[in-house]
């Protein structure tokens, strides 16, 4: 299983922008902040592993 990075771009309501820091890439991810640890805001950083987001 891989592991990926991100950075919360924005949050829009009940969904959070994540952008790719461990790649080079433009592209923004949407997801509902539901499946993602309490207490993100602009600027946390994520990690994705094991179908699970935590904050690093």
């Amino acid at each position: 299983m891989e592991t990926w990075y991100y950075i919360v771009d924005s949050i829009d309501g009940d969904y959070a922008n994540l952008k790719r820091t461990d790649i080079e890439s433009e592209d923004l991810k949407l997801v509902a902040r539901a499946l993602l640890p309490e207490g993100i805001e602009e600027g946390t950083r994520l990690k994705y592993e094991f179908m699970q987001y935590s904050i690093i």
